[in-house]
């Protein structure tokens, strides 16, 4: 069994390593083998979830012309989101990190992985099974992706245009699964500089008692 002093040790170590994880805008070229991404997701679906009914679905793109397909569906509903949904509070809040209805990253990353939150389950017989807590759910096993690209050393983007409904046709996915999250992965451009952006400290977020 591990000693108290060594974990305290590996966790500070591991701390330090999440401490570097910033969000990527730009993404090189730099191929990345399938095979890892695929392991990540198995990591991912490992978490737990609400009565273990693993409500979630990944869908894993490298094809150029989806890509495409996906930035162009996802530029206009941003053009509409900058032009007239968004309120002032918000864009001064986006103004430090660069953000513009142009998405680049959709089709300059290696891969995106669509993340489908299924609502509820149909089974073989087409009959329909309760999902328990989908959100929650979807959003921990997000969480082990985002984790275990970052600890080998891959960069992510997180991106939710709103709506994302135009997913489910372009990846041909059913009524019952629903766009959660799009994670665009690779590694960071050369050039790409990350906006100083400041989190706060364990004291102001951690109550002890």
């Amino acid at each position: 069994m591990i000693s108290e002093n060594e974990l305290i040790e590996q966790s500070d170590q591991l701390l330090d390593l999440m401490k570097k994880r910033r969000t990527v805008r730009a993404f090189s070229k730099i191929k990345i083998s399938r095979q890892v991404i695929e392991n990540c997701i198995a990591i991912a679906a490992t978490a737990p979830s609400g009565a273990n009914m693993q409500p979630w679905t990944f869908v894993l793109v490298e094809d150029p012309k989806t890509k495409k397909r996906i930035r162009k569906e996802a530029e206009t509903v941003e053009k509409l989101f900058y032009e007239e949904r968004i309120s002032e509070e918000w864009r001064l809040k986006l103004k430090p990190l660069g953000t513009n209805p142009k998405k680049e990253f959709l089709t300059q990353a290696p891969f995106l992985i669509c993340i489908f939150a299924q609502t509820f389950g149909i089974n073989k017989r087409g009959k329909k099974i309760k999902h328990y807590y989908v959100n929650e759910s979807v959003g921990i096993a997000t969480g082990f992706l985002i984790s275990s690209l970052h600890q080998l050393g891959i960069s992510s983007l997180t991106y939710t245009p709103a709506p994302m409904s135009f997913l489910n046709e372009l990846l041909d996915r059913p009524g019952n699964e629903r766009p959660f999250m799009i994670l665009a992965v690779g590694y960071p451009h050369q050039n790409f500089k990350p906006p100083r952006l400041k989190k706060k400290d364990l004291d102001s977020i951690l109550i002890r008692k």
